[in-house]
């Protein structure tokens, strides 16, 4: 059993762990229980009803969030030529082709995204080992394989975020920072939550999310009230 510190242990009292908090109650409390030193990040944490040991069962994409996710991120694209340009006036990190598959197979990971033009994906293919179990993968499904490569950077660069079921059925992706405003977090949840009921597998049997969280960093998690969210998802 997992031993809780007194701060944290502070920070739950007043949370209701069976009850489903409407948004923007729940987004309230969770900006006012992030106390560390720093700008936490708010995370959303879905628990969706699917077997992902089934090929049609896989929930995997990307959705643009209205108000980003509050943090810089590191783009790095496999390209050469024009398009390699093109990612560098888009505003990318690490552009590059052999010699950058190179470097990654010798450790480098420090990026978020990785997108790569269609003729790079035979340099890329060889990193699944690598970027796979970190989700750093380029993949047609997700839009990060695309000779579209100036958009596709802009894009994540303003914060278009990609959402993957783990294993368990779980999706874990950041809505933003505490320093958010309430209205600014509830519609980045709205525009996630809109997405995986669009990614509902039609495979996929029983009840498909089955809860909903939402915590910061160093904060305590709050349950969301799913069937408010439905509504309002639709509404956004």
């Amino acid at each position: 059993m997992v031993k809780r510190g007194k701060r944290y242990r502070s920070l739950v009292e007043d949370i209701e762990q069976q009850k489903n908090y409407p948004l923007l109650e729940a987004l309230t409390m969770v900006k006012n229980k992030a106390t560390a030193k720093f700008d936490e990040t708010v995370e959303l944490i879905a628990n969706l009803g699917i077997d992902t040991k089934k090929a049609d069962q896989q929930v995997r994409g990307t959705v643009s969030l209205p108000h980003g996710t509050g943090k810089s991120v590191r783009v790095l694209v496999f390209a050469e030529g024009d398009l390699a340009n093109e990612a560098t006036e888009a505003g990318a990190d690490f552009v590059g082709s052999e010699e950058l598959a190179k470097k990654i197979s010798d450790g480098f990971v420090d990026f978020d995204v990785a997108i790569a033009a269609p003729d790079m994906m035979k340099h890329v293919g060889k990193l699944g080992r690598v970027l796979g179990p970190r989700g750093l993968m380029p993949n047609p499904k997700t839009g990060t394989v695309t000779n579209d490569i100036g958009k596709t950077v802009k894009e994540f660069k303003a914060g278009k975020i990609e959402y993957r079921a783990d294993k368990a059925g779980g999706i874990h992706v950041p809505v933003g920072k505490a320093s958010f405003s309430p209205e600014q977090l509830a519609d980045n949840v709205k525009t996630v939550i809109g997405a995986l009921i669009r990614a509902k597998p039609t495979a996929a049997k029983g009840t498909y999310m089955k809860s909903i969280y939402l915590a910061s960093t160093m904060g305590p998690s709050v349950r969301l009230d799913i069937n408010e969210l439905r509504d309002v998802s639709r509404a956004a």
